[in-house]
């Protein structure tokens, strides 16, 4: 399974969302609290190629996206294919 990583913010509801939907997967993840800023901050900018809302999402080497993105890919159907490698 790849590495997924999700850059977060404190009282973010879509943020929540979005670890839930990998939760309810089972998938472990790293999370990034970006609330105060810092080089975390920028580190997912650069990674996110500009991006700097949250949640930023990453499985592996891909960036997903936000949230949104994160449940059109379950939807599709495409979700857990990513999430195997």
């Amino acid at each position: 399974m790849p590495k997924v990583e999700i850059y977060t913010k404190m009282f973010c509801p879509y943020c929540v969302r979005a670890k839930r939907l990998l939760g309810e997967k089972g998938v472990s993840y790293e999370e990034h609290d970006i609330t105060m800023g810092g080089p975390r901050r920028a580190d997912m900018i650069q990674r996110a190629h500009g991006c700097t809302t949250v949640p930023q999402i990453f499985i592996g080497d891909m960036h997903v996206g936000g949230s949104d993105e994160l449940a059109a890919l379950e939807r599709a159907g495409k979700l857990d294919p990513l999430l195997a490698g």
